[in-house]
């Protein structure tokens, strides 16, 4: 079974785009929050998200937009407020089984303070070795992450929407999860 896993989209629907071409065929597409960026809701990713049924977590993004400091942005004529309701009645986490293997979907970590920003080659990566799952996916900081701490899998695919790993020349990314071989492909690309 092979999963994709997008982060961090924040509205670049051609980013998303070139990023489910460029996964090829898989099983299913997984979504670790901030499809929108700031107040700045997407009619046009939500809607393709809600469409093809993506299991989608909520990220700060949404968290801001959905929140009291949100309710301007919200009642702009232009936004599909059954979109919202949709986005709303997402999860912040999500534990999903597939292939006999526990996944935990999280935007930035499991633990709190919610809203950390977990780095590659951080002493808190650690603490992701310490979750009970087989496979433990984030998003939050832009920065792609595939390593195996302990028994778990730990998976940052990157930004789908809005590059700004240093590491891979600022590009856009995203990752496959080929779960029969307990491994993450990350693939950089422009869109």
């Amino acid at each position: 079974m092979r999963i994709g896993v997008v982060s961090d989209i924040h509205g670049n629907m051609p980013g998303l785009m070139r990023a489910v071409e460029l996964m090829g065929d898989v099983d299913e597409l997984l979504c670790l929050g901030d499809s929108i960026y700031d107040y700045r809701f997407s009619n046009e990713v939500i809607g393709w998200l809600r469409k093809n049924r993506i299991p989608t977590i909520l990220g700060n993004h949404e968290w801001g937009f959905l929140g009291p400091h949100g309710v301007r942005a919200r009642a702009a004529e232009w936004v599909d407020q059954e979109l919202v309701a949709w986005l709303e009645a997402q999860p912040y986490r999500l534990e999903l089984e597939r292939h006999g293997q526990r996944i935990l979907m999280v935007h930035s970590t499991p633990w709190e303070p919610q809203g950390a920003y977990v780095l590659p080659g951080s002493q808190e990566l650690k603490r992701f070795g310490e979750v009970d799952a087989d496979i433990v996916l984030y998003g939050h900081t832009h920065q792609q992450v595939a390593e195996r701490i302990g028994s778990v899998l730990v998976v940052n695919p990157g930004s789908a929407g809005d590059a700004r790993d240093s590491r891979n020349g600022r590009q856009l990314s995203c990752a496959v999860l080929d779960l029969a071989a307990g491994e993450a492909q990350i693939i950089d690309y422009t869109a």
